[in-house]
């Protein structure tokens, strides 16, 4: 009963049409790519309280992070995240620090390879997308178990929205890739978006992201400030802000 109260609310009063993912800071759906892009010169500057459930297995803790984000052109965006690391886990606590004393820091681009409906009426947007694509930990091997690379990824994302009636639905398929073998995301991730008519800034997301289902909902108030909640496996609450400043 509980559970139902929960994913009830999310739908109804969580508080746009593109979204912030919480994990990376980039445009896309809650954990899963999309091929959507932010409008020209869009600044997104953001944080988020992350679940330990939606981490990499390096953070058996909960943690936070935060972003900045610039889409340069309708074609390329560019991000640069930190994730908090405690003291503890790093072994610093017998020299006197504990807490949140560190961070893992990474970039993540996007390019568009193709708009929706370019050539054709039916024709999906295509991006193409990598997060922490590389590392001078562990060799330098790219995303691998010994090197850092704790959030990378390789992916190419296809979307296409659909009109039901005066209703708007988004299909979101993509394909990602990478090495590591604690924390693969490697397969088929799919998404489905929606964004009412009645509050038009409101949309609700259900993914699978290549290993695990979740459930969510994001909100643009006053067409700034972003919030958005995800129930990772339906049961793991991560939820974030982030604000919009657009230079054109």
């Amino acid at each position: 009963m509980i559970k139902k109260i929960v994913i009830t609310s999310l739908f109804l009063c969580c508080t746009i049409v593109l979204s912030a993912q919480l994990t990376y800071g980039t445009t896309g759906l809650l954990h899963v790519p999309s091929a959507e892009m932010q409008r020209d010169k869009t600044v997104m500057l953001g944080g988020n309280f992350m679940n330990k459930e939606i981490t990499p297995p390096t953070w058996y803790y909960h943690t936070y992070n935060y972003y900045l984000n610039v889409t340069f052109f309708p074609w390329l965006e560019v991000a640069y995240t930190c994730t908090l690391f405690k003291a503890e886990a790093l072994g610093l606590k017998p020299y006197g620090y504990s807490g949140f004393t560190n961070q893992d820091r990474y970039f993540s681009v996007r390019l568009r390879a193709l708009k929706e409906g370019q050539f054709w009426k039916y024709m999906p947007a295509v991006v193409l997308g990598t997060s922490d694509p590389f590392t001078s930990s562990g060799g330098g091997e790219i995303g691998s178990t010994n090197g850092n690379g704790y959030y990378s990824r390789f992916y190419i994302a296809a979307t296409k929205h659909f009109a039901i009636g005066s209703e708007e639905v988004g299909i979101h398929l993509s394909y990602l890739y990478n090495k590591r073998k604690e924390y693969k995301l490697n397969g088929v991730a799919a998404g489905i978006s929606y964004n009412p008519t009645f509050a038009p800034d409101l949309r609700v997301i259900a993914e699978y992201d290549s290993k695990d289902f979740a459930l969510g909902a994001t909100y643009l108030l006053f067409n700034h400030l972003h919030m958005q909640v995800e129930l990772q496996r339906m049961k793991y609450f991560t939820g974030g802000l982030a604000y919009k400043i657009y230079l054109k």
